[in-house]
């Protein structure tokens, strides 16, 4: 669903070119132009077309984005390669809907600073990409993917199957080769479940790394926006450009100094030495995951790397706090953010959105309801919120993360990100298979990257690495390592149903 005109053709050989993504080296501004171009005619063909697979991951394109790569070719790190924002992070030119019928007409005409960082560094904002509505926050049994402004995204791999949420957007374009790169936000696994279902990197910086300011909140405590690329590379150039503190947003203090160069070291990484820990009982017991996630360990243990078997299962207590942390930080941080918005007749409180999604319920709640929003509505006790935030951090950070680290003597955990695509069920909703770690990363804040590791009967399935806090430059040197020794056979998007 792509709400600009497009009037061009482009080379079957141009549009390969947008597929195996583009090269580090700069490019001239006729190569900058021609690759804008492809990308965009990659979305009318892939995304929008009649007879095409629909995907439904790119909400607005920018027609005007072949003249910009070019202009900003040879400028800043980007060098006039093409990014899409998730929506429900602002960019000047179009409203910022976060999914939801009621933002349809905000237009802020801000940046955010990570997006005004982007364009700083030479990179040209593409268009903006759909994701689960809310960012997947309205409700327990939601379908990941769909909004009401963008409807259902579909995985490139098998469009019958699940893109996860809520970078879904981000996930398939960059799958299906719409972008050199996107913008993602987690929580708790948004950027980490798409990218691996997707088949794509998909990197969660720690939070306080990059800026939230104009960014659609669910909680200041996990949120953060990070890069999602088809490599590691890609992923650390993109998070170059968007890192670094922010004024207006205190989490983002220590930023600017612990940031670093994180593209350095990357081809030359090296695994042989590292001592990484295997979070076994986050494997899972998918037949197909646990075969393709030994290889990985293989290919790891062929590098060099000595893996230390970790027996770990998390307290219960840290799932059921950082549920009452997302809820409470929703309402108190979601109202502060639409009292914000500058355009007349937006919602202005997580009331005033129950409100509104009731009295559209015929096009917001036919598929799932708001009963998060309606229970977070409810949620003021500011004695219980901080008790659950400590505890939940606690449990994910020093007693998690921390303690195992140095208790084992490791340098990042590893697990399977999780299982394959599920088949998309509009009425009945998601199925996760209960595999991966992710959620001790998201509620520590701290980085967790997923690379691709292969493929389950041709749907993609990601490998986890996770570090301590502002050990990003780490976990992402560990990526490009693995890459390097990675044996599997890595899917090519079908554009079909699964099996077809």
């Amino acid at each position: 669903m792509t709400i600009a005109p497009r009037s061009f053709t482009v080379s079957a050989a141009v549009l390969a070119i947008a597929m195996a993504g583009m090269p580090a080296a700069a490019e001239t501004p006729a190569q900058r132009a021609a690759e804008a171009k492809a990308y965009l005619a990659a979305i009318a063909r892939l995304d929008d077309a009649e007879k095409g697979p629909q995907l439904n991951a790119v909400i607005v394109a920018n027609p005007a984005a072949p003249k910009e790569a070019a202009r900003l070719a040879g400028t800043g790190p980007l060098d006039g390669r093409t990014v899409l924002v998730k929506d429900n992070v602002e960019t000047r030119e179009w409203p910022t809907t976060a999914g939801s019928l009621a933002l349809v007409a905000n237009r802020t005409g801000r940046d955010a600073p990570l997006v005004a960082r982007l364009r700083a560094a030479g990179g040209v904002v593409l268009g903006k990409t759909n994701l689960s509505e809310w960012a997947n926050i309205r409700h327990s049994g939601s379908t990941s993917g769909w909004s009401g402004v963008g409807g259902l995204t579909r995985n490139p791999h098998a469009i019958d199957r699940n893109s996860c949420g809520s970078s879904s957007g981000s996930g398939a374009a960059i799958a299906a080769g719409m972008a050199w790169a996107a913008i993602g936000t987690e929580t708790d696994g948004s950027i980490t479940c798409p990218a691996s279902v997707n088949g794509i990197v998909g990197f969660k910086p720690t939070v306080g790394m990059v800026s939230r300011t104009h960014v659609v909140p669910i909680s200041a405590s996990q949120d953060t926006a990070g890069p999602m690329a088809r490599s590691v590379a890609d992923a650390a150039v993109l998070l170059n450009a968007i890192a670094g503190s922010d004024a207006a947003d205190a989490a983002t203090a220590e930023a600017d100094s612990r940031k670093t160069d994180f593209t350095q070291g990357l081809a030359t990484a090296s695994l042989k030495g590292q001592r990484i820990g295997l979070l076994r009982r986050a494997v899972g017991n998918h037949p197909g995951v646990r075969a393709v996630f030994e290889q990985a360990v293989a290919d790891l243990k062929a590098a060099g790397a000595e893996i230390v078997e970790i027996d770990f299962q998390p307290d219960g207590s840290m799932y059921r706090d950082e549920g009452y942390v997302l809820r409470y930080e929703l309402r108190r941080d979601l109202n502060a953010y639409l009292k914000t918005l500058p355009s007349p007749g937006m919602p202005r409180s997580l009331a005033e959105l129950i409100e509104f999604n009731q009295a559209n319920a015929e096009k917001e709640l036919r598929w799932f309801g708001q009963d998060t929003f309606i229970a977070a509505d409810k949620l003021t006790d500011a004695e219980a919120y901080a008790k659950a935030r400590d505890n939940s951090r606690r449990l994910a950070g020093e007693l998690g993360i921390d303690k195992l680290l140095a208790d084992n003597k490791v340098s990042l955990l590893i697990a399977p990100t999780g299982g394959p695509a599920w088949t998309t069920d509009l009425v009945t909703g998601d199925r996760f298979l209960g595999i991966g770690a992710g959620s001790l990363a998201a509620i520590a804040g701290y980085p967790h990257l997923t690379v691709p590791m292969g493929a389950v009967e041709g749907l993609p399935v990601g490998l986890s690495l996770m570090g301590g806090k502002w050990q990003d430059h780490v976990v992402l040197q560990a990526g490009a390592a693995y890459e390097r020794a990675r044996t599997a056979t890595l899917p090519k998007p079908s554009f079909k149903r699964w099996g077809e």
